[in-house]
């Protein structure tokens, strides 16, 4: 299978992005982009792994 972005497709794809978002302010969002990763990967390290378990100590499980 062939990548997306070789051959004339990718210089299409990427002379698509410079008009549209200008050359000025692509470094500013990819540099925005990054911050962004940053950021996410911070708070997904934060998450814990594994829920808590649940206990049958609730009336609603022992109802059933």
């Amino acid at each position: 299978m062939r990548a997306l972005f070789d051959g004339p497709q990718g210089i299409f794809i990427l002379l698509l992005v410079i008009v549209m978002f200008g050359a000025k302010r692509l470094p500013d969002a990819a540099r925005s982009l990054g911050r962004s990763i940053r950021i996410f990967k911070a708070e997904m390290e934060d998450i814990p792994a594994k829920a808590p378990e649940v206990t049958g100590d609730s009336e609603a499980d022992t109802k059933n």
